[in-house]
């Protein structure tokens, strides 16, 4: 028995260490680096000293490593790394009272704390962060933030390369947003247009948006269209846009020496003056370089002495006409297209004409409602000067300073009512209510003591806008107050990338035509509108008629100066509020009323048209001078009143007489 346990202790005594050699000896993780944290380890010092030239490689390594990546990029862009000074090892750092707690790069996964000065911030330029934005874009375009992807996507658009194809692609087939989903398909077709493997694959893209009116579509065409001029020695054989004759138009003999002296080419031109110079200063015994002094008259003998002296290098090289006309007749230019492919290019010329043509169409309807909306604007303005105008024959001068009136009234209840929706709609009857009782005071107190005398009505008028200017400058001040239109209002309604009109002008058009449409009901269907009518057509008669003509002018002159507070609010949330803010209305008032025809509210319609169309069209022709535009317009409207005098829609009735 003795004997079998001793045998049995020495088999496991040998046994013993052949399963230790069965066994692998535990090893510690930080020995033992694999994906990220090894593409990191090897690249350590290029991460912490980090150049545009040099890191590229690096950052394709770190894109493909997998997990983690996006995160250790993320940092390393947002200048969140550091390295260790007395090894090297990379971080991810964050600043601590007592210097730095310690990440690890890979995982994030603490790795204690450092002092300040153990530890060297990696900052990468912009250079670089902009490579390491470009390797995120793979991981953006997945990311379930719908915010990282569309971040990614404008990224792409900006700086987008032929690698971000097969990525951006793959992204589409899981992309759950459909507006995310169409704009990723729309910046495909646009890499693809210019970085596209094959020309086929890039004539596609280009016939796929049709006539798209896109600029970013534009902006990817254009490149392709771009041209340098070049010379050649025979028949060019690139892709040519234009073939180029020296001395035919758009392209001078000049230019074409200049290009082949660039080009190493030719010499440089011997300008006149110093082929004189050169000829005077070597002249011996009666002749320069062989050339008698009485044969010099001649160009040719001129030329050919200079030759003598260019051989004999006495002077520098320079072409004469001759060696210029030589040079250019041995020579072929032409324009030639950067992109090297025909066919694309012919499919993107063929594009950009069809986008030109629909883009002119497109700047027809912008302008139209450009002009339409700035006559809405005169149309609030002037309707009220018509009024009273129409009725009265008074030529209000303080007609601009009711519209100055009634911005400032919407100004001062914003400053009680915070709400701007609320605050508008309380403004808008508030600033009628002020105006109106201003225009009644005035007329009681000024106006209807000048009756029948429109020099002095006017001069009157006049007086009282300076001092409604001063008034308003004393209790306002100089500076411009603010008209807050409220959130609904802001932004555009936009139809492509060429027609869009703001929501407030929108507003304003409509207000016109409420306007519009109000002024029609009271003028056609109540008691103050006929009796205004009729003070309007025969003023004896209508008072014959038990019609007081002091009480319609009173109203009627409230009335237009009511309108004209609504005007200033409108105006006023898209114009600085200042005291002048009426004076800058008040001659297009005038002039629509005039041209449109006293006394009509059709024709203050029409009148508004035409000058709202006209400036707009004359601003369109040159836009950079807008002052010369106004200048034109007041021309034309001087010409037109000489051939129609009672104005588009002339007044009918005895008061057409007047």
């Amino acid at each position: 028995m003795r004997s079998l346990f001793l045998a049995l202790v020495a088999s496991l005594a040998l046994a013993l260490p052949l399963a230790a050699q069965d066994v692998a000896p535990p090893v510690s993780a930080a020995t033992v680096q694999t994906g990220l944290a090894a593409v990191i380890a090897a690249n350590a010092a290029a991460i912490a000293k980090p150049s545009r030239q040099s890191i590229g490689p690096v950052i394709a390594a770190l894109g493909q490593a997998g997990t983690g990546a996006p995160a250790f990029l993320q940092a390393w862009a947002d200048k969140k790394l550091g390295a260790r000074k007395a090894d090297g090892a990379i971080f991810r750092v964050t600043k601590t009272a007592a210097g730095y707690a310690l990440a690890d790069p890979a995982t994030g996964v603490d790795r204690g704390r450092a002092a300040k000065a153990e530890i060297a911030e990696i900052k990468p330029n912009a250079g670089v962060r902009g490579l390491i934005a470009s390797a995120l874009i793979q991981f953006q375009l997945s990311d379930p933030d719908p915010k990282q992807r569309l971040a990614a996507l404008t990224t792409l658009a900006r700086d987008g390369a032929a690698e971000h194809l097969a990525p951006l692609a793959a992204s589409i087939e899981t992309e759950t947003d459909p507006a995310i989903k169409a704009q990723k398909d729309r910046l495909l077709g646009l890499l693809t247009i210019r970085f596209g493997a094959s020309p086929a694959a890039r004539i596609a893209a280009i016939e796929s948006f049709g006539a798209d009116l896109g600029l970013d579509f534009r902006a990817a065409l254009n490149p392709i269209l771009a041209t340098s001029r070049q010379v050649f020695d025979a028949a060019p054989g690139a892709n040519v846009a234009a073939l180029l004759t020296p001395g035919k138009p758009g392209f001078p003999e000049a230019e074409a020496y200049d290009l082949l002296v660039s080009q190493g080419l030719a010499p440089k031109r011997l300008a006149p003056a110093d082929l004189r110079a050169a000829l005077e200063s070597h002249l011996e015994n009666g002749a320069v370089g062989g050339v008698p002094l009485a044969d010099l008259s001649d160009p040719g003998q001129r030329e050919a002495a200079y030759a003598a002296l260019e051989a004999a290098g006495k002077v520098p090289a320079g072409a004469t006409p001759a060696e210029v006309r030589a040079a250019l007749a041995a020579h072929r230019f032409a324009d030639i297209y950067a992109e090297p492919d025909p066919a694309v290019t012919a499919a993107a010329k063929a594009a950009l004409q069809s986008v030109s043509l629909k883009v002119s169409a497109m700047q027809g309807a912008d302008l139209t409602l450009d002009a339409l909306s700035l006559a809405s604007i005169y149309f609030l303005a002037a309707i009220g000067l018509a009024i009273t105008f129409g009725v009265m024959r008074v030529i209000n001068m303080a007609h601009g300073e009711f519209i100055t009136m009634g911005a400032y009234t919407g100004y001062v209840v914003q400053q009680f009512i915070s709400d701007y929706t609320i605050s508008i709609a309380v403004a808008l009857p508030l600033a009628f209510a002020v105006t109106f009782a201003a225009g009644v005071a005035m007329e009681r107190l000024v106006i209807r003591h000048l009756a029948r005398r429109p020099l002095e009505t006017l001069l009157a008028s006049f007086g009282i806008s300076i001092a409604l200017q001063q008034l308003f400058k004393n209790i306002f001040g100089t500076q411009a107050r603010p008209l807050t239109a409220p959130e609904w209002l802001d932004g555009a309604l936009v139809l492509n990338d060429i027609v869009a009109i703001s929501y407030i002008r929108i507003a304003i058009f409509v207000l016109a035509l409420a306007f519009l449409g109000l002024f029609l009901l009271v003028m056609k269907r109540t008691r103050l509108g006929l009796e205004v009518r009729a003070v309007t057509q025969n003023p004896s008669m209508a008072a014959s008629m038990g019609i007081n003509p002091d009480r319609i002018n009173m109203l009627t002159f409230g009335l237009g100066s009511g309108i004209a507070g609504i005007a200033g609010v409108a105006i006023g949330l898209f114009a600085k509020v200042t005291s002048e803010l009426g004076a800058d209305y008040i001659v297009q008032s005038f002039m629509t009323v005039v041209v449109g025809g006293v006394g009509n509210i059709w024709g203050t319609l029409a009148g508004a048209a035409l000058v709202g169309g006209l400036q707009k069209g004359i601003e369109a022709l040159n836009p950079a001078n807008t002052l010369a535009a106004q200048t034109w317009m007041i021309l034309f409207i001087i010409i037109f009143i000489q051939f129609r005098p009672r104005g588009i829609i002339a007044l009918r009735g005895r008061a057409a007489g007047d």
